[in-house]
């Protein structure tokens, strides 16, 4: 149980929650929370049994959320346009697995998926050049999970100090489900989505971990909505205080619901550059940091570390994309980083200052980034 606040660019928030992952001295787990933001609302509920080891043999659960918010659209890191979002979602499953068998578990799910996403203008705001298309989904499905038993357990990656548990092997989901007019749908559709990832020992100092990631609609012979990842995060460690990391992503979106929905600036990526400044349906971004973590743990409380860093990327293609520096974008700057010992959720407080070297317009010569992220 306990209440939080946030406040970024977007909205302010003040959270209640309460959860219970062992009710009773069970595996169930129960979960809700509510938001009162400055723009809307939001709330969500869940009652899950989780598969919560790989020799788990069952699963069920049921949970459902609501929201009522404004989402703005941002160009050149101003905000160019408003609109209105009301959106409920809500999934009741049930799976089973024969357990771990030899290295792998195999999961088997089904269930209904709901979802209802509405769109309205501002009066008061600036209108985007296209409003999102309201949606429904009432879709069931089938879902099969694949893992590999193959984990390693290390320190000083994405936390500072901690124990953190790598998945090494692969670990697979595909998901298909059948959207039905009959059930409330908007259309008849297929909803579809798929993930895969795995992780290499490179060298006795080094691993690689790759994934990727697909998602979209199938209705009318043409795709909606479809989203395609990959990744790829490179950790060499350098003694005991010493880890260099590199990351590469890339993105794409076909026929999107929104306007520019792959983002670079700020939290986004480039954090030599303002918040979502550059918009698009093609995304490339590429990192490289020179980790550094410290034995400093003033009052028991704080473990510190910091971090220098390169930047590279760029959003291109479709609406809303920045038409006064569209190009690829480069950054460098340093930054410390703070992990609360404390808690248990291990999130990782950064401040970081970054040097855009492709500045455009009025875009300041330094960029303050203060963020919070279950990772260095």
């Amino acid at each position: 149980m306990g209440v939080s606040y946030k406040s970024d660019v977007d909205r302010s928030a003040t959270q209640f929650h309460i959860t219970d992952n062992n009710v009773l001295g069970s595996r169930t787990a129960v979960a809700y929370a509510y938001t009162n933001q400055d723009d809307g609302s939001a709330q969500s509920a869940s009652f899950k049994r989780p598969f919560y080891a790989l020799d788990t043999r069952w699963a069920a659960g049921v949970s459902a959320s609501t929201s009522d918010s404004t989402i703005a659209l941002y160009n050149s890191g101003n905000n160019v346009a408003e609109y209105a979002q009301r959106s409920s979602y809500g999934e009741v499953f049930g799976g089973w697995s024969p357990g771990l068998v030899g290295r792998w578990t195999r999961r088997y799910s089904v269930g209904l998926q709901y979802q209802d996403d509405d769109y309205e203008l501002k009066p008061d705001a600036p209108a985007p050049e296209r409003l999102p298309s309201d949606l429904v989904i009432a879709a069931p499905f089938v879902r099969f999970e694949l893992i590999e038993d193959a984990f390693r357990k290390d320190t000083n990656l994405n936390q500072i100090g901690r124990i953190e548990d790598v998945t090494m092997g692969w670990h697979s989901t595909v998901q298909l489900g059948r959207a039905l007019g009959t059930l409330g749908s908007t259309r008849d559709m297929w909803v579809y989505s798929a993930s895969a990832s795995n992780g290499f020992d490179v060298t006795a100092n080094s691993i690689l971990l790759t994934g990727a990631g697909l998602a979209g609609r199938y209705a009318g012979g043409g795709s909606e909505n479809q989203s395609f990842g990959a990744g790829a995060r490179y950790y060499h460690r350098y003694g005991r205080h010493i880890l260099y990391y590199a990351s590469l992503s890339g993105d794409v979106v076909h026929d999107p619901d929104f306007p520019g929905p792959l983002l670079l600036g700020g939290d986004n990526g480039l954090r030599g550059y303002p918040l979502r400044y550059q918009a698009g349906e093609r995304r490339a971004l590429l990192t490289l940091e020179a980790r550094g973590y410290t034995d400093w743990y003033p009052f028991r409380l704080i473990r510190v570390g910091g971090a220098l860093f390169y930047d590279v990327g760029r959003a291109w293609g479709g609406e809303n994309q920045n038409a006064g520096n569209p190009g690829w974008l480069h950054d460098v700057g340093f930054g410390l980083r703070f992990l609360n010992a404390r808690t248990a959720f291990g999130h990782v407080l950064h401040a970081d200052i970054a040097f855009p070297l492709n500045r455009a317009g009025d875009i300041k010569s330094v960029q303050f980034v203060l963020r919070t992220k279950v990772a260095l």
